[in-house]
């Protein structure tokens, strides 16, 4: 069976202190807002950002690809699990839920 054919990636993972979720942006800089996170469409510099990624355990943790499609205000979730995970906690409005303008 042939390799699967790589598709847009963003990094993401959590954020060390407050439990976040947060993706990686083309400054390397993390952001808890989807549409600023680098849209990876190759392979090979998407696993270079994610060993980036993984060099900063003092800033967040679980750092991992998620597959994305490109939209029109950037990287856009194609699994119901990172559609979920975006919008922050579920049980009470904190968080990210406390601004939906990014959402």
């Amino acid at each position: 069976m042939p390799p699967r054919p790589f598709t847009p990636k963003v990094v993401t993972a959590n954020d060390l202190l407050e439990g976040d979720v947060v993706y990686l942006a083309e400054d390397g800089s993390w952001t808890r807002i989807l549409s600023e996170a680098a849209l990876l469409t190759e392979e090979e510099h998407a696993k270079a950002r994610l060993a980036e990624a993984e060099t900063q355990p003092e800033k967040v943790v679980g750092a991992y690809l998620t597959d994305m499609k490109a939209g029109k205000n950037g990287p856009e979730p194609v699994h119901f699990r990172e559609d979920f995970r975006r919008t922050g906690p579920s049980n009470y409005a904190h968080g990210k839920q406390e601004d939906l303008q990014h959402v």
